[in-house]
């Protein structure tokens, strides 16, 4: 078998983001990792103390892997419309997720425990900062954004998961075609509901200066 020096940790986030995208989040263990990398278990803790560590670290590379939003083509009359910026963000992160089979699951719990994928909030707070001074205010704002979108595709991928095993009704069942769907939805329209709702709030709030 390999020595733990033959590979990096870089080797070991891919070869665990193939397994996820193969087996799913309830097949990535570290001894199905250890197989693929053609080593002992205990040879991977010189990458990854544990893995809570590794789903972070995977956690962070689906999100790096969402597409760069470039702000330029946001720009209306010389200023910047954040509310499209930030919704195309949000657009990207979903894409980044539905990338990876349980892309959302493995994001959503590593963000609960303070792990990994925070550049999936800086990213949709990029276009909420610009405009709202509140830190407090903008940081509800964007983790409300990112919940629903997190919610969103994770239960889409569920339900794409449960038709392929054929216990879903025809008429409600998930389509391929629709995973790489625009934010153009219910999920978009949340998101505009919210951002609608921070203008409106931000708006009243200057206005009783």
């Amino acid at each position: 078998m390999s020595k733990p020096g033959a590979y990096t940790r870089t080797d070991v986030v891919e070869t665990a983001l193939r397994i996820l995208d193969e087996f799913g989040l309830a097949d990535l263990s570290m001894r199905r990792l250890a197989g693929a990398l053609d080593v002992q278990p205990s040879a991977l803790y010189w990458h990854v103390p544990n893995k809570q560590t590794l789903l972070g670290l995977v956690s962070d590379q689906i999100i790096d892997r969402a597409a760069e939003v470039n702000r330029e083509d946001f720009m209306v009359d010389g200023a910047l419309d954040w509310k499209a910026l930030t919704l195309a963000e949000a657009g990207a992160i979903r894409n980044a997720l539905l990338a990876f089979r349980d892309g959302a699951e493995v994001v959503s719990s590593t963000l609960a425990l303070g792990l990994g994928a925070g550049q999936a909030l800086a990213r949709i707070r990029a276009g909420i900062d610009l405009v709202c001074a509140d830190e407090n205010l903008a940081r509800v704002a964007a983790k409300s954004i990112l919940f629903l979108t997190l919610g969103q595709v994770w239960h889409e991928q569920q339900r794409m998961q449960a038709d392929s095993l054929g216990v879903v009704a025809p008429a409600v069942e998930a389509k391929p075609e629709d995973a790489g769907a625009k934010l153009d939805g219910s999920d978009g329209f949340g998101i505009q509901l919210i951002l609608d709702g921070l203008e409106k709030k931000l708006t009243l709030k200057h206005g009783s200066r």
